[in-house]
């Protein structure tokens, strides 16, 4: 390849490669789920779960088991020399006819799969609010870059014109020092953000285990006014039947009241049906030989008379665990009640503020064209028009922020109220701009 035709071959690499494509928030919901480590733990514990209940059911069904020994001796005496041996095998087996103990540990096995499928959907929320969070972050820092670039360079021109006005004599040197003051705290305040924006990819990078993950910006037209009907009450009796915390918070309180019918069984009676089957053989030396078949079936009771005050001390333990829970499940509903509340209301006041927003964005751009005018026909100052494109781009920032923050509000209501699924994370591709 010749010097020559370098240039023409990179520009064609770089036209069939193009530049990287943005990613939505359902491509890198499943790149974080394969990577994140909270979620993939509730992930194991509800594997883990299902393991304990399948440990629980074999409490209820029948044991087998199988022994066999063999043992070979030698006698050896002047007059005698004779060999014996022995050869046993059992196959014996039981089946629990009353253990209550067991039958309490079966439900709890029960119990705990509908507690890891709680937890396991508790993490998937947690980890969609994470994820949109981290996504709508970079997008706000990188909006505020934007803006801050756009308005160094608005501030740059206005630097400039002060420069030639003070030139020619139609301005004093107090607008360029102005102009230039304001220009070198845009430039700090661009560092800041660029900066900003590092740390936020950082993080979402993070979060779904991909390097350099570009995130589709929000639609300047997109609808995000879609607050479901409804009243802060219905909202809050929602969070009390589907929040995963509060279902997690009955399952323990039911798995308590199990533990103490475990803690009572202690002081019950068993009764178990137990049968064997064995084969034996003996041999004395040569001549010898016996063999025994011998099968057995038969009833295993046990009554439990004194446990040294162990019984008794553990049904008060469980009796307290047991009250433990019921507070914390009370304890549970009043967070999810505020929880559900605070929620509700940060979207109603984020979507008061975005149209708010919306007429200050309007109002300021008015008047920074008012300050414009009235700077070139003389009846303005430079510090007029900085002071106007100051408010006008932080309005900007404000709204951008605004709208970002609503979206992830919405997702942290449907959290809060337990409703919160993969479809809502579809439903935020729809307002992306891809």
């Amino acid at each position: 390849m010749t010097l020559r035709t370098l240039p023409l071959t990179l520009a064609l690499m770089a036209a069939f490669t193009g530049p990287a494509s943005a990613q939505s928030l359902s491509q890198l919901f499943e790149a974080a789920k394969a990577h994140d480590a909270t979620y993939k733990s509730a992930r194991s514990q509800y594997d883990a779960s299902l393991a304990r209940a399948e440990q629980a059911k074999a409490l209820l069904r029948p044991t087998a088991n199988l022994g066999a020994n063999m043992s070979e001796s030698n006698i050896e005496l002047p007059t005698l020399n004779r060999q014996t041996g022995a050869r046993n095998m059992t196959f014996s087996g039981s089946q629990p006819l009353y253990r209550p103990g067991n039958k309490a540990s079966y439900e709890q096995g029960m119990k705990q799969v509908a507690l890891g499928e709680a937890q396991l959907k508790i993490a998937e929320q947690d980890l969609i609010v994470r994820l949109s969070q981290a996504y709508f972050d970079v997008l706000t820092a990188q909006e505020s870059l934007n803006f801050v670039k756009a308005q160094k360079s608005a501030v740059s021109e206005q630097l400039a014109a002060a420069k030639r006005n003070f030139e020619v004599g139609t301005s004093t040197i107090t607008d360029t020092r102005e102009a230039q003051a304001r220009f070198d705290l845009v430039t700090a305040q661009e560092i800041a953000a660029d900066n900003d924006l590092r740390v936020k990819q950082g993080i979402l990078s993070d979060t779904v285990g991909q390097p350099q993950v570009k995130p589709q910006p929000l639609m300047a037209a997109a609808n995000i006014d879609r607050l479901q009907t409804g009243t802060v009450q219905s909202w809050v009796a929602q969070s009390s039947q589907d929040n995963g915390n509060l279902t997690a918070a009955r399952i323990a309180l039911e798995v308590a009241r199990l533990e103490i019918e475990k803690a009572k069984a202690a002081e019950k009676p068993t009764l178990d049906l137990n049968a064997s089957y064995g084969l034996a053989r003996f041999q004395n030396g040569s001549a010898v030989q016996v063999n025994n078949n011998t099968a057995t079936i038969g009833l295993a009771f046990n009554m439990p008379l004194y446990t040294g005050q162990a019984s008794q001390n553990r049904i008060r333990e469980t009796v307290a665990l047991e009250e433990k829970a019921r507070n914390d499940l009370e304890a549970a509903q009043r967070n999810v009640a505020q929880s559900t509340r605070t929620a509700f209301f940060g979207v109603e006041s984020g979507l008061s503020q975005i149209k708010a927003l919306q007429a200050a964005e309007a109002s300021s751009q008015s008047a920074l064209d008012a300050n414009k005018l009235g700077y070139q026909v003389g009846v303005r100052i430079n510090i007029d028009v900085l002071n106007s494109q100051s408010q006008l781009f932080q309005t900007k920032r404000d709204l951008a922020k605004a709208r970002h923050d609503v979206l992830v509000g919405q997702l942290r209501l449907r959290q809060a109220a337990g409703v919160l699924k993969v479809d809502d994370v579809k439903n935020l591709d729809a307002l992306l701009r891809p």
